[in-house]
């Protein structure tokens, strides 16, 4: 009973010396985010890209996603061949991520002074960016522990699976500097380490599914934190120092 409560969902549940050590790194992480957030100095300044590279970031970005449709329709292919594909689990997360998103973007949109086409692209951006702040450390978890694994090779169609959904992630939130709306502050790097916090303890929990109570508390709050992370790197916070 307990092999198969790990194993359902899209990933296998860490147990044993594998969930305390993916917890620890995970203390030790928001550890640091927390230090760099709370330096006297700040973590590091925006630099603005000029325009040739901010030509080269979306390029980047559109490759991206047009790398991740193929190896993802290449993954879904052998699944079928190998007589894998299943009807997908119970995803009770989607509708949290839709509004999470939608939030963001209302609030950026809304809480500015700024003019509407900064404030427009700003939310854009910004809306595009928030779930990835929660995705780039999840997938790189999970990554490993996908299920099923796909045959010849599980390793090779998780690489093209994973790659490029990498690219995606980071060529997405590199987005960020394009906004003259976006500041690293305090706060957003607090935020962070909370939402590696959160995963600390879901992770010492097995980091599972989100199927039971528990997971899905987890899941919805980390994914809260990473929604905030993004919306204090737009908008002022009182008693925050901008950086």
């Amino acid at each position: 009973m307990h092999a198969a409560a790990a194993r359902y969902g899209t990933w296998v549940a860490y147990g044993g010396a594998a969930r305390l050590a993916l917890g620890i790194v995970l203390l030790a992480a928001a550890g640091g985010a927390a230090w760099l957030g709370t330096r006297p100095h700040g973590p590091f300044r925006t630099v603005r890209p000029r325009r040739a590279t901010v030509v080269v970031m979306v390029a980047a970005w559109v490759f991206a996603i047009a790398a991740f449709l193929a190896g993802g329709s290449l993954y879904v292919r052998q699944a079928l061949r190998a007589h894998l594909a299943q009807a997908p689990p119970a995803d009770p997360i989607t509708p949290v991520t839709v509004i999470g998103v939608g939030a963001v973007f209302l609030v950026i949109l809304i809480a500015s002074t700024h003019g509407w086409r900064v404030r427009l692209a700003s939310a854009a951006i910004g809306a595009l960016a928030a779930p990835m702040i929660f995705e780039l450390p999840f997938d790189l978890i999970v990554m490993a522990r996908t299920y099923p694994p796909i045959p010849p090779d599980p390793a090779l169609y998780r690489a093209l699976f994973f790659v490029p959904l990498f690219l995606v992630e980071l060529t997405t939130l590199a987005l960020l500097t394009l906004s003259p709306m976006a500041r690293p502050s305090t706060a957003a790097f607090l935020f962070f380490a909370s939402m590696l916090f959160v995963f600390a303890i879901w992770a010492f929990l097995g980091f599972g599914y989100p199927s039971a109570p528990a997971p899905f508390a987890l899941n919805v709050l980390s994914k809260i934190l990473a929604f905030l992370t993004v919306l204090s790197l737009f908008l002022p916070v009182r008693g925050a120092e901008r950086r």
